[in-house]
């Protein structure tokens, strides 16, 4: 062997190195790479992102071009390095070249590429994609045989390709991305909020977010127009419902702004106003309709305002646009609104709850996790998991919290002591 030689084969180990360290850092960055920022880049005319978008898309047959090109440049420097030590050190040379090239090929190859990749995928893709996208395609067909073969030694070993996938919805799948955003501080906690409320309002109903008849507040049509104005004025709601010869029994809706505006063409005169021809027609929706389309119908009829039904017709409570729009932002407050209902936070750490207070109010709150998807209310969670209606005094622990009812009105639980396991 001449004086170059060494040296030359030692260059050609340097390049097999790099390159495998090229593949493994590639293979790492186009499966961490994110789908939804490649497809912005591509939208925006990057067609580095096109073709990362597409290799994505042929996920198998990238992974093998890459483990294909990893393995040819491991073997291949491992080759070149054995023969050179070999001929430097004779039989002992191949010992050498294990360790040597081990170590080599952990850090510079394996190591060193795949954090620098995992840390920064999106850019390490579109930097390899040009690369990547042509090895792919030169070796394609080799790539279709090899994926062939395997999917037939998979078969024949009993194992079906189509189990073990994951079978969470896309639902599912957004709000656990934002949740783990969430959990590494990428994304704020009122963001995480408003994010979960628009993916719910296509599986909430509008019955987990009406008021409650027992709640309502709605006027006796017959009363006098005066003292219709006064029950008005004494609201903090600007549409009142109006019922007629029993409570139950709606017929309508006051809007104030079409009162004053009757008030004003009568010259003030309240007595000579009259109320059924000021007022809206009701409108009912079932409640089994989901936020989604109660938001859509809402915009399509221009109005804020409805009475929610269950199959049998019967009025079970009324949902406005702004109950809609609190599950995507939160409670909207204002100068006229109640102070905030039943959530009171101890210096002990334990909370007082109202009964009534949904689950998915007091989970914003108090940035906790309580089901909601068997219960409205705290006292419904409650209810279901004793599988009875407690009595005062008794204590429950379910979910990671202990729940002490405080107190209890006939069969309603009105309120209730909420403590974290561990304090």
């Amino acid at each position: 062997m001449s004086d170059g030689d060494p040296w030359t084969a030692l260059l050609v180990v340097v390049v097999c190195v790099v390159l495998s360290a090229f593949f493994s850092g590639s293979e790492t960055a186009l499966t961490a790479a994110s789908p939804a920022h490649m497809h912005a880049l591509e939208k925006e005319g990057d067609k580095r992102a096109g073709i990362v978008s597409r290799l994505m898309r042929q996920r198998n047959r990238m992974i093998a071009a890459l483990l294909l090109g990893n393995t040819l440049f491991n073997i291949g420097g491992s080759a070149f390095a054995t023969s050179v030590l070999v001929a430097l050190f004779g039989e002992h040379g191949a010992v050498y070249a294990t360790f040597i090239m081990t170590a080599m090929l952990l850090v510079f190859a394996e190591v060193l590429p795949k954090t620098l990749a995992i840390n920064h995928p999106d850019s390490f893709s579109l930097a390899a994609a040009r690369t990547v996208g042509i090895v792919v395609s030169v070796f394609g067909p080799l790539l279709a045989g090899v994926e062939f073969f395997v999917r037939w030694l998979l078969k024949m070993a009993g194992v079906e390709l189509g189990e073990g996938r994951n079978v969470l919805s896309p639902y599912d799948e957004l709000m656990s991305a934002v949740d783990i955003l969430h959990e590494e501080g990428n994304v704020e906690r009122s963001a995480r909020d408003m994010f979960g409320g628009v993916l719910d309002l296509q599986v909430m109903h509008v019955s987990d977010v009406m008021v409650h008849r027992t709640k309502m507040r709605a006027i006796d049509a017959d009363l006098p127009p005066k003292q219709i104005i006064r029950e008005v004025l004494a609201s903090p709601y600007t549409r009142m419902p109006l019922w007629r010869e029993r409570p139950d029994n709606f017929i309508g809706v006051l809007h104030s702004k079409d009162l004053l505006r009757a008030l004003d063409a009568a010259g003030g005169d309240a007595a000579s106003l009259q109320i059924d021809e000021i007022m809206l027609e009701p409108w009912f929706t079932p409640e089994a309709t989901t936020l989604k389309d109660q938001l859509e119908a809402f915009l399509k009829r221009k109005t804020h305002f409805a009475f929610v039904v269950d199959e049998y017709g019967e009025v079970m409570g009324l949902v406005t646009l702004e109950d809609i729009l609190e599950e995507i932002v939160g409670d909207i407050r204002d100068e006229h609104d109640v102070a905030m209902l039943g959530v009171r936070a101890q210096k002990d750490g334990s909370v007082l709850v109202d009964g009534a207070v949904p689950v998915r109010d007091l989970n914003r709150a108090m940035d906790w996790h309580l089901p909601d998807s068997e219960a409205t209310t705290i006292a419904g969670l409650v209810i279901h998991e004793a599988g009875a209606i407690p009595e005062a005094g008794q204590v429950f622990s379910f979910h990671g919290f202990r729940f002490e009812v405080l107190r209890r009105v006939r069969n309603r639980i009105t309120s209730l002591r909420v403590v974290p396991e561990g304090l």
